[in-house]
């Protein structure tokens, strides 16, 4: 065990909640796999493993709970002290004794029903001595409840306690309850004691940390202590006294000389008197607290001397602050670590281990390279700067002081264009857009903006001097009509006459043109004929042309839609406006119902193994979940399967 409370306990489970796990756990682990027709020598080996795997199961719990327990004579004597001043030493070792009593019985108790059970003649005999083992070892734990319940509360106390370790550097501050002890502990540490305005609020020893000169300290904070024999103080006080008893740090007795904690100066310093010699061999402080109301020079002369008295005597240093205006708080911080860093230092030079580190240090002193007396040079403007207080209305107004004036910590906004630098200080407020029209405007600024602008200006300027400005309209509407766009227009409709006679000028043959036109223009003739003959109706579709005769009219997009006919293979001629029925897509390639029918013969044939996978096709990669067995089946009832 190493010499600090370790706080990775398990809870302590009660007498009760130990029988059913392990029992359960046997149950569990070793079911019943014998019967009566089986051979004497397995019988005999099933149960002796039943009852020493349970005493196993026993023993392997209690040896944990002893183990993670401290042993109060391995600990720092502070550690010790303190665990015997919160649970009594006596009942502590009591409790874990009868526990280590109980597992030794345990032991015995598999140890001689196993030897009993070798010698069973029958099932029935040997499961009769399991069972009085079984019995026995739970009696034995039932008798273990006190002490179970007492280690858990215990355990649980043990898990909130601070960690103190009592080797490394600490301020401990004592003194008569309600003087401000927790007050300054929260103004140097990170901690967060409670401060009420009455005495005994801090029942416990608080601990806080803080860093001074690059190390960690621990500042513990004890409570308070009033002056009556060591016998007569509680469990409260108790705590303090082995503090002071035992920690090597550097004691700050804290005093309240306004009598605003309830006892007097006289009393404060009898009790000084009476803790005393506790504070030998350790650095000592008398800080005086809540100097904002009495100052220790503002006390009548017969207080002053008690006073003067205890500094002549034991050659104590007096210290004075007030946590209200923080006035003198890191001036008591630095003093108290000061003095115990010098203090560390000398009792570790008077060891022999320095002796075998000073031979192998050497100490560079620096040499000045002139005469000159170099000091530190402060700025005339930082000398004369006044001190920053708070009580102070003509004060430098902070951005904590406008936080408190405009409603505190997340109601106060602060101004963050107050210190813009801008040419014009009426600029500050301007609205300034970063977003428009879904752009970023700072992506658009162009750094040579102002002088392209006053380009810009001139020349307005010196077109408005030329008059361009006096006859604005009419210039604008010249401007219009110089600036229309002019659309071409033939003056006559091209023909198919004029479109092979540009062919043939440029070395094309339009031979093969000219017959497909001359060839489309009769057949259009020749049903335009019939339609008239075979119609009642004399009107004609607006849509038809009447190619007539004359194939050099021919619109050239119509000689290119009768060769696109022709080229699909189609033997007649539709009208424009009418629809082509379209063929049936399923049967489109094949050559007769032959292969129509074999082609939905194979398409059922490959469609048969996704139907049976519940698929829509081959396509469809998703496997419907199957359910858990369990869903299925039904729950077992007691009695229907023996698995122990």
């Amino acid at each position: 065990m190493s010499g600090l409370i370790t706080k990775q306990i398990a809870p302590v489970p009660t007498a009760q909640e130990f029988l059913d796990v392990i029992l359960s756990k046997t149950q569990r682990k070793t079911p019943t796999v014998i019967r009566s027709g089986f051979k004497i020598s397995r019988i005999r080996g099933f149960y002796m493993r039943k009852v020493k795997f349970t005493q196993a199961s026993f023993e392997e719990r209690l040896d944990q709970i002893l183990t993670e327990f401290p042993v109060m004579d391995n600990l720092h004597p502070f550690l010790s002290s303190l665990l015997n001043v919160l649970y009594d030493k006596n009942h502590y070792k009591l409790a874990l004794g009868q526990l280590n009593t109980a597992r030794h019985l345990i032991v015995q108790v598999g140890k001689d029903y196993c030897r009993l059970i070798k010698f069973g003649d029958s099932l029935y005999r040997c499961k009769q001595l399991k069972k009085a083992a079984l019995g026995r070892m739970a009696t034995i734990m039932k008798r273990q409840k006190d002490p179970l319940a007492y280690l858990e509360q215990v355990r649980q106390h043990m898990s909130r306690l601070p960690s103190i370790d009592p080797t490394t550097r600490t301020l401990l501050i004592c003194g008569y309850p309600n003087v401000g002890k927790s007050s300054f502990v929260n103004k140097v540490t990170r901690a967060d004691v409670d401060v009420q305005p009455y005495a005994f609020t801090t029942k416990s020893l608080f601990v806080g940390h803080m860093d001074y000169k690059y190390l960690r300290w621990q500042v513990i904070d004890t409570p308070g202590v009033l002056d009556h024999p060591l016998e007569e103080m509680n469990t409260i006080e108790m705590q303090s006294i082995t503090a002071l008893a035992h920690l090597r740090a550097c004691v700050m007795y804290f005093m309240d000389l306004s009598e605003q904690c309830g006892f007097t100066v006289e009393a404060q310093c009898k009790l000084y008197q009476s803790i005393k010699p506790l504070f030998a061999n350790k650095p000592t402080f008398i800080v005086v607290n809540k100097i904002d109301i009495v100052r220790p020079e503002d006390l009548d002369p017969a207080r002053k001397a008690m006073l003067d008295a205890i500094l002549a005597e034991d050659n104590v240093e007096l210290l004075s602050l007030s946590c209200v205006s923080e006035e003198g708080v890191m001036g008591v911080r630095n003093a108290a670590c000061d003095a115990l860093l010098a203090h560390r230092i000398q009792s570790k030079e008077k060891t022999r281990r320095v002796e075998n580190v000073a031979n192998r240090v050497r100490v560079a002193v620096p040499i000045p390279r002139d005469g000159v007396d170099r000091k530190p040079h402060i700025p005339a403007s930082v000398a004369d700067r006044k001190v920053y207080d708070k009580t102070d209305p003509n004060r430098r107004r902070l951005e904590k002081d406008l936080e408190e004036e405009g409603g505190g910590a997340g109601v106060f906004i602060g101004d963050l264009k107050k210190n813009y630098l801008l040419k014009n200080d009426e600029w500050k407020y301007d609205v300034i857009p970063e977003i428009q029209n879904g752009k970023n405007v700072a992506d658009f600024i162009d750094p040579d903006i102002i002088a392209k602008l006053d380009e810009l200006e001139a020349e307005e300027e010196r077109l408005e001097a030329a008059g361009f400005y006096d006859s604005e309209s009419e210039n604008m509407d010249k401007h219009k009509m110089q600036n229309r766009p002019t659309i071409p227009r033939p003056d006559k409709t091209r023909t198919l006459s004029d479109m092979t006679q540009k062919l043939k000028e440029a070395g094309y043959d339009a031979t093969t043109l000219e017959e497909r036109a001359t060839m489309l223009a009769k057949a259009r003739g020749l049903l335009d004929r019939k339609r008239r003959a075979d119609s009642d109706d004399d009107e004609m579709d607006e849509d038809a042309v009447d190619m007539g005769s004359d194939a050099e009219e021919m619109d050239v997009d119509e000689g290119a839609q009768a060769s696109k006919k022709r080229r699909t293979g189609a033997t007649s001629i539709v009208p424009r406006g009418k629809r082509i029925p379209r063929s049936d897509r399923s049967t489109a390639g094949l050559k007769g119902p032959e292969q129509d029918s074999k082609a939905q013969r194979l398409r059922e044939l490959y469609q048969r193994g996704p139907n049976m996978l519940a698929q829509a096709s081959e396509s469809d990669r998703r496997t419907p979940a199957s359910l858990p067995r369990h869903l299925f089946s039904g729950k077992r009832k007691g009695g229907k399967t023996q698995r122990r």
